[in-house]
């Protein structure tokens, strides 16, 4: 008596696709204020968002972030939620952010 081999289907993993966060330069918010809210939303040192801010300005934009859309999304909303206030008292809007699905 011969046995016949048990057939494994294969499953599939679908993995969600990455998103990126970007990081727009403007001339309004000062290189000061774009490093803090670097530091304080996504938890770089001083000498990481000093080079994405550099590269923003540089070059007009900078992906500081990718991961899945949820938490692309609440990175956002966080970096959303930083106004600089100058000295003369005018509040400034938010950072240009934005996210867009990742290529590759």
């Amino acid at each position: 008596m011969t046995t016949k081999p048990i057939e494994r289907e294969e499953t599939e993993v679908r993995l969600l696709p990455p998103y990126n966060l970007i990081l727009e330069n403007d001339e309004y918010h000062s290189f000061e204020f774009v490093m803090g809210v670097l530091q304080k939303a996504l938890g770089f040192n001083e000498q990481r968002a000093y080079q994405f801010t550099m590269l923003a300005h540089e070059s007009g934009q900078a992906i500081v972030w990718t991961g899945t859309k949820e938490v692309a999304e609440l990175k956002l909303e966080q970096m959303l939620s930083f106004h600089e206030i100058q000295p003369n008292g005018k509040k400034l809007g938010p950072l240009g952010v934005r996210i867009e699905p990742a290529q590759g």
